[in-house]
This record gives structure tokens, sequence and C-alpha cells, in this order.
């Protein structure tokens, strides 16, 4: 459900359609091109202007790497330690409530078929919703139901940043029995969420934007995992892999179109859906009819993207209101962006892997997804065009997973058995 896009700062040059990204091609160059740096210095020769573009394009691959692995990492760090601190997350009794979308159960009486069978049925439905939202986002996007848009996203932000981490500090507080005033309670849940509405949705710093982003994703994945069959959540990450890369690379996928669109128009997408790592401020719905949704932006218009990514944030920052465009301080001229769907499935999958109670299998899906982040991030910078970023992430972090939890894990306990015997 989610790419990425990437934008390289400009060297000497403004040209509006220069958004490459570009990776950090190992510490082996990098060292060498410093030890070379510092001989050319020592012997009075200045680094040429290629050189200085090579070093510049290495630094900054290594940022957009790192800007990216560490708030996928915090993300999966809250998923792995609430999972194993809450055991209502990890333990689910045999009548457990269920999202509206996966109405068949699973029990340990089941067999093998009727549990896939099940977990078929609830994933088709789930995959259904998806796609209707999905398109009927992108509708709305074409038809310029720009309000409407911002009045979904800020429902779903009301609901994850009031309902849900209500329900989730509630969680945290039974499990380590601790009392706490109601009143009180509910000061910190209102500043906590109104905060985050303004962050999300308004302005505020860009610290603050990530740190609330990276909290909806990781409450969102522990919805998903506390009220979703095991075997549905295992194949759904599957499924939405395979999703994923038709709808952002077939001619018709929506997410391929709701791009598409975007770069036509010049307009960013939405911040609510995206993880940036540069500040990109759009009007709010009261100034739909001042300003076009892009009006706040670059010249240059998206770069790849899905239902979470926006283009490069803006270079002058004007105030909302339209009687003073004077313009403000620059955030930023350049970041990476991933849809906060990448950042759910990925905690999904290692959220999963801590319920087996087993630090090796966590471990191996860790390591799995920020390979294959890495691995789409090289991509990226061959192709140069949109691409997911789901399916090498969690197709290596399925193999990992089962890989690790059926075969060494057991391999490991029957020959430390058998050593002890010995």
């Amino acid at each position: 459900l989610a790419t990425m896009s990437s934008r390289r700062e400009s060297w000497g040059d403004d040209d509006d359609d220069d958004n490459v990204a570009l990776l950090d091609t190992g510490d082996a160059e990098t060292s060498s091109l410093r030890n070379n740096d510092d001989l050319r210095r020592r012997s009075g020769h200045q680094p040429t202007a290629e050189e200085l573009d090579q070093m510049a394009e290495l630094k900054y691959g290594a940022e957009s790497v790192l800007s990216l692995i560490k708030p996928v990492s915090v993300t999966m760090c809250i998923v792995i330690a609430t999972i194993r601190s809450v055991t209502s997350y990890s333990k689910k009794p045999a009548n457990a409530p269920q999202l509206a979308y996966a109405p068949m159960h699973e029990s340990d009486n089941q067999s093998t078929g009727q549990r896939l069978g099940g977990a078929l049925i609830n994933v088709l439905i789930f995959l259904c919703f998806i796609i209707v939202m999905t398109f009927l986002l992108v509708l709305m996007y074409k038809k310029r139901c720009y309000r409407a848009i911002h009045g979904w996203l800020i429902i779903s932000s009301m609901l994850l940043l009031f309902m849900f981490s209500y329900l989730y500090i509630s969680e945290l507080l039974n499990t380590q029995n601790q009392p706490f005033d109601y009143l009180t309670f509910t000061m910190v849940v209102w500043n906590f969420g109104v905060v985050g509405m303004f962050a999300i949705h308004w302005k505020g710093p860009l610290i603050i934007q990530q740190i609330y982003l990276v909290i909806i994703s990781a409450l969102m994945a522990l919805i998903l995992i506390k009220f979703l069959p095991d075997w549905t959540v295992m194949m759904l990450l599957g499924v939405i892999a395979v999703y994923d890369l038709f709808a952002v690379l077939c001619p018709g996928g929506p997410l391929k179109m709701l791009v598409e669109t975007a770069q036509e128009r010049d307009e960013p997408l939405f911040p609510a859906l995206i993880y940036s790592s540069a500040m990109a401020w759009i009007v709010t719905m009261a100034d739909v009819d001042d300003f076009r949704p892009g009006s706040t932006a670059s010249g240059g218009g998206p770069t790849a993207g899905d239902r979470g990514t926006i283009n490069s944030p803006p270079e002058d920052q004007r105030p909302v209101q339209a009687a003073t465009q004077q313009p403000e301080e620059e955030e930023d001229s350049g970041g990476v962006k991933l849809g906060l769907g990448d950042f759910i499935f990925y905690s999904v999958l290692v959220g999963k892997a801590a319920t087996a109670d087993d630090f090796g299998t966590v471990a191996a899906c860790y390591v799995a997804i920020i390979i294959g982040l890495v691995c789409t991030l090289f991509i990226l910078s061959v192709y140069q065009k949109a691409l997911p970023a789901l399916p090498i992430s969690i197709f290596f972090g399925l193999i990992f997973f089962f890989c690790t939890n059926q075969i060494i894990t057991p391999f490991i306990l029957q020959l430390s058995t058998e050593i002890s015997i010995m």
C-alpha cells in the first residue's frame, strides 16, 4: 500500500525536476573518497565539481537510508515492547472480539484446512475493503473533493489519537495494575490528541509531526495484531505485498493513478498519509477556495509514491491566511517520504514474531525488513520511478520468520538438549 520517494538536494542548479533517489554505495567507497580528499588537500589539489557532486550523492544516500531506518526501527520497537509487556495483545481468548472485516474466527479445534479457508475469506474481505477505499480516495482526489478527503483523514486521526490511545494506555495501566484517576487520564489523552491533530493536519515542528506519525503507525499495527486471527494476519501480509506491487506498478493501479494525478496538477498529497523527513505543509480546508492544495509546494511535483507519498517540501512556507502571504523561514529543502502503510505492516510482521516468545525470530524479521528496505532504495535509485516498499521487505520477513520459527529454533533447542544430556 505504500511506496517511497526521495529528493536530491540541488547543487548549483534549481531545476524543478531534479528529484533523484540516491543510495550509499558502501562504507568502503566513502572511506576511499575521504582518504583521496585528504591526499589532495595535502598536495594542494582541489577536488573537481564532479568529485564534489559524487561525495554529496554518497552523503545524501547515507542520510536517506538512515532517515528511514530510524523511524521504522522505533515503530517496530514500540510494537515489540508492547506485545512483550501487555499479555492481552499476544494471548487471545477463544471468543475474542475481531474486526468487522474478519468475520471468520479461529480456534484450536479447527483443522489446518478450516483455518486456511477462514483466513482466506477474512483476507479477501479485508482486501476488497482496502481496494474500494483506495479507489474512492483516488476518485475524490480526481474530482478535487479536498474538503471530503481532509474530513476523512481528520476523523481517522481523531479515532487513533483519542480513542485508540485511550484504549492503549488503559491496557498498559491494567497490565501494570497502576491506579489512575479519570480526570487526569482524560486531560492527558485530550492534550495528547489535540497536539497531534495540530502537528499532523496544520503546522508544528517537524520532529513532533514525525513522532505522532510513528505513534499512529504503532497503534494501528497493535490494533491489527490484537483484533485479527493469527493465520489471517500472516496471510494478509503476503496478499497485501502482492496487491501493493500491482497497485503501484500497473497502469490502472489506484496508487499509480493517484501519484500521476498529483504530478499533473503539481500538487502534494496529504501529510497524514506519509512519514516525511522534511516538512511539507498544505493549506487547510478553510483555504481551499483561495489556494489549491499544492500552492505551498516548490516548483517540482511529487517524485514517486502512493497513497502516502507527497512531493518535496515547500521552498517558502506561506501562512494560511490569504490576506497576508508573507514567506516564512524554510523548514527543509528535501527529504525522503515513506507511506504509513509500510510502517504499519512492517510492525505487524515483527509484532507477530514477538508473540512467538523467541527473540531469534524477532531479530530475524527485523533484519529481513531492513534488508528489504535497503534493497528497495537501491532499486529506486536505479530505475528512478515509483516503487512499492512492501513486497521485498515483507517477503524477506515472511521467509525469515518461518525458517527461524519452524527450522532454526527447533534445531537449536534439540541440539542444546542433546548436548546437555551428553
